[in-house]
């Protein structure tokens, strides 16, 4: 099975952790303290959409195995 060159699921987890970092220094520069609890709420979001990407990579990996499972099973039958 080859590897595609371009993973829309990793550039997702990359973007959205590198958005979340921005986010965290932007506000800490504009509200300074005030800041902490809207730091805390961007962090969670970011460890939550590592999460739903991690789940979605995971399931588009056993999809992958089942169907590649499938034809070899398929193939052994017409043998």
């Amino acid at each position: 099975m080859a590897k595609k060159a371009f993973d829309t699921l990793r550039i997702l987890a990359i973007a959205s952790q590198a958005l979340g970092f921005v986010l965290i220094m932007t506000l800490e520069t504009l509200l300074g303290n005030a800041a902490r609890p809207w730091q805390g709420l961007t962090l969670a979001v970011m460890v939550l959409c590592a999460l739903v990407l991690a789940v979605a990579r995971l399931y588009r990996r056993n999809k992958a195995r089942k169907l590649l499972d499938r034809r070899l099973a398929d193939d052994d039958d017409e043998a």
